[in-house]
């Protein structure tokens, strides 16, 4: 499967690579830099991935699509539409530019992930530039195919820290028969009682966000389980677009000038009480907070209930990213020096000794 817009670029991806190898010059590894945002700000050279793009291969009978790591994503979703089939984790687009690429180095999921799985679970294998200036191929295109250590998945959210991610192969799944979206009113606390119990029993939720007054949800499947799920539950019928404007963060919850952090904590949590705004999302395990409060208190707030903390408001603090313990960064560290021992992919954009 092949479009006007089919280009192999990896020749000259390589090349460059290789020249800031030999002259030791960082790379600021880039697709639509859509997830600009996020992270340390990068001194480098740009490295644009977006002209290696196109559909390598698709079977649907397979559900595996292979990708170049500059296609868009709106392309690959286009392209999986036709055969009614998605890629379950819904990663955001933030503006509708973001690429394949991008979307592996950010690891980023959207609402359906605590049912479906995180990014790097639909990941079967790539092909990286490695900072030995190799273009090399790890994993395959089928899920078997893992065995050692799982270099694919390692990408998944490393933010172009570790290579230069060229090519990937994606688990994909049938679009659900039947997508309904409810809304009920009820208060927070109730609403995460209400979601625990749930989670207990087999209704076909793959949403669901508190907004302060109103718990919304996504019902979906075959048309008799969410028919019988939307009788249980009731509740006004919700606008599906509802669980898009989330995930692109075009809520109004989103638009004002307050920093917005991102708070991942353990399914079940109960309610947290920090200085601002909260938007329940994930069922409870995500919680987006918009707040002028002290960071490293809602940091603490958040490792004492056994999660963490990303800041979404660029340049707000020095590490936008949760402090990892002295033990975890020297993995980090061992790890970066084996993959790019000269340090020139997206050099303290996770963290400053990285």
């Amino acid at each position: 499967m092949h479009s006007e817009h089919d280009i192999d670029d990896s020749g000259i991806l390589l090349e460059q690579v290789n020249l800031a190898l030999q002259t030791a010059t960082p790379l600021r590894v880039q697709g639509s830099n859509s997830k600009a945002f996020l992270g340390r700000i990068v001194a480098g050279e740009t490295l644009d991935t977006r002209s290696h793009r196109g559909i390598v291969s698709y079977d649907p009978t397979e559900l595996v699509i292979t990708a170049r790591c500059g296609t868009p994503l709106a392309e690959l979703a286009e392209v999986l539409d036709e055969a009614q089939q998605m890629l379950p984790c819904e990663p955001p687009s933030f503006g509708g530019d973001a690429t394949v690429g991008g979307m592996i180095a950010s690891g980023l999921s959207g609402p359906r992930r605590p049912w479906s799985g995180s990014v790097r679970d639909f990941v079967l294998g790539t092909r990286i530039i490695t900072g030995h200036g190799k273009h090399l191929r790890f994993g395959g295109e089928v899920m078997k195919n893992v065995a050692g250590y799982d270099m694919s998945r390692l990408m998944a959210g490393s933010y172009g820290t570790l290579g230069v991610i060229t090519e990937v192969s994606l688990k994909v799944l049938p679009k659900p028969r039947q997508c309904l979206s409810i809304s009920l009113e009820m208060d927070s606390d109730r609403a995460l009682l209400c979601l625990a119990e749930w989670g207990q029993q087999p209704l076909p939720i793959s949403g669901a966000c508190h907004d302060g007054q109103r718990l919304h949800l996504r019902l979906e499947g075959g048309e008799s389980s969410v028919a019988a799920a939307h009788d249980r539950l009731g509740g006004e019928l919700l606008d599906s677009s509802y669980w898009s404007h989330l995930n692109e963060h075009r809520l109004s919850f989103f638009d004002e000038g307050q920093p917005i952090w991102r708070l991942s904590l353990p399914q079940n949590t109960p309610n947290i009480h920090l200085p601002g705004e909260q938007l329940i999302d994930w069922g409870g395990a995500q919680r987006w907070l918009k707040s002028y409060g002290e960071p490293s208190f809602i940091r603490e707030v958040a490792y004492e209930l056994g999660g963490h903390v990303t800041c979404y408001s660029h340049g707000l603090i020095d590490n936008p990213f949760q402090p990892l313990p002295d033990a975890l960064m020297r993995y980090h560290r061992n790890l970066k020096q084996q993959l790019d021992p000269q340090g020139i992919f997206n050099p303290g954009r996770l963290y400053a000794e990285l």
